[in-house]
């Protein structure tokens, strides 16, 4: 099979020639900067700079020959601005802490406080309240949370939507060319969809804009989320309209698309979930139906949802939602055995991850302990389709490049039975 036959294949619950991979191409899949660069090293390739294509993790860019290598089955098209609200272009070098060289985005401007830290500014003006903050000797930049105290009687959830609206026809031709330019690759497509992000914590910031309005404290917004869900229902509802009206657009540049990554939103911690599941059904269930039924009706699109924790008790109300995949199945957290997610949901949804743990195994096991995980997850998740191996979220700062090694040797070791 080819690799986009492979993976389509996996996602119609039907066993491939071999397990599907994907590596880097979303926010959630990738692998940090200093990972790609040990990569490169081992493998032997070209002897350069590795961008950073999502500065908020420092997630860097794993380029043809380095996909070649580890055996890679998806491209991504990724947004039009970065979480800080520049696009990708002008590359200029920067030096990380510890000493590498990479690329960075011409709009990459970051100062050092008095305490050592690295703060990052919104569209890189530097005039601006900085909205991400790096500590001394940290690996990625943290939220800067920018709102001033609540006044309940002032509280308007057009504040909140100010970041959402209609693509512009730059941005459009931007996601076409795209598109067109990650289909030439061979591999199956998984793209960006504007707004559809609801309620996610890592844009409730609004890391991307220079002086949010609304509630933007991650805190203030949970509670909102129990305590002002007339408030969150009109965020929701908007941003839903825009989606479905960007969407409609999309769909005309977006023929070779076969994923679209929907929401990253987090409903799970390491132990339970951030709300009940009639919480999920009253508040979120809606929208996403409403934006998954759009889909399904009018494309050929997968659905992607991304949900962090112990989310086993909401898996029936993802597929009740629509989604067609769940990543990054966070196999360490409880209730997430591979065992019982496959027996009980592997018929209904797609899980895209939970191939290794990258909390204790990857980062800090032997290579055989990583072979032997890969292998096991491989083996339970594989059967009869309804798999593309992925990592539990993004590969973390300074993983052992002989860990990494390990995982895509065991794969293709998976793959030769």
């Amino acid at each position: 099979m080819t690799s986009r036959e492979r993976v389509l294949t996996s996602l119609d619950h039907k066993e491939p020639d071999a397990v599907p991979v994907d590596i880097g191409a979303t926010g959630v899949t990738g692998m940090h900067v200093t990972c790609v660069a040990a990569l490169r090293d081992y493998y032997g390739l070209e002897k350069r700079p590795v961008k950073i294509h999502e500065p908020y993790q420092l997630l860097g860019l794993i380029e043809e020959d380095l996909q070649e290598a580890i055996g890679v089955d998806v491209e991504g098209v990724f947004g039009y601005k970065t979480l800080f609200g520049f696009k990708n272009e002008n590359w200029k070098s920067w030096k990380l802490e510890n000493g590498l060289d990479v690329l960075v985005s011409g709009h990459f401007n970051v100062t050092i406080d008095e305490k050592g830290d690295t703060l990052i500014y919104p569209e890189g003006d530097v005039a601006a309240p900085p909205s991400g903050r790096m500590p001394k000797g940290g690996f990625f930049f943290d939220t800067i949370v920018r709102q001033e105290p609540v006044d309940e009687e002032k509280l308007d959830p057009q504040d909140n939507l100010e970041e959402f609206g209609l693509i512009s026809d730059e941005e459009l031709q931007f996601y076409a060319h795209e598109a067109e330019r990650a289909a030439q690759t061979g591999r199956a497509v998984i793209a960006a969809i504007p707004g559809t992000g609801l309620g996610d914590i890592a844009l409730v910031p609004a890391p991307f804009m220079k002086h949010p309005k609304g509630i933007r404290d991650i805190e203030e917004w949970y509670v909102s989320t129990v305590a002002r869900q007339d408030y969150i229902h009109k965020i929701f509802s908007k941003q839903t309209d825009y989606a479905l009206e960007n969407m409609a657009r999309l769909a005309g540049v977006y023929d070779d698309v076969d994923v679209v990554f929907i929401c990253g939103t987090d409903f799970g911690t390491q132990h339970s979930t951030f709300c009940s599941p009639d919480t999920y059904h009253s508040l979120y269930h809606p929208y996403y139906k409403k934006i998954n039924d759009w889909i399904h009706d009018h494309t050929s699109w997968k659905t992607f949802k991304h949900s962090c924790g112990a989310v086993e008790n909401l898996i029936p109300r993802f597929i009740e939602s629509g989604f067609d995949i769940l990543n990054p199945v966070q196999i360490s957290a409880a209730g997430m055995e591979p065992e019982h997610l496959k027996q009980e949901y592997g018929k209904d949804i797609v899980f895209w991850g939970g191939g290794i743990d990258t909390q204790s195994t990857l980062p800090f096991e032997t290579p055989a302990k990583v072979r032997d995980q890969v292998l096991k997850h491989c083996e339970i998740f594989n059967k009869g389709g309804g798999f593309v191996f992925n990592t539990v979220h993004n590969i973390q700062a300074n993983t052992p490049v002989e860990n990494l090694v390990a995982m895509f040797n065991a794969i293709k070791e998976f793959n030769r039975k």
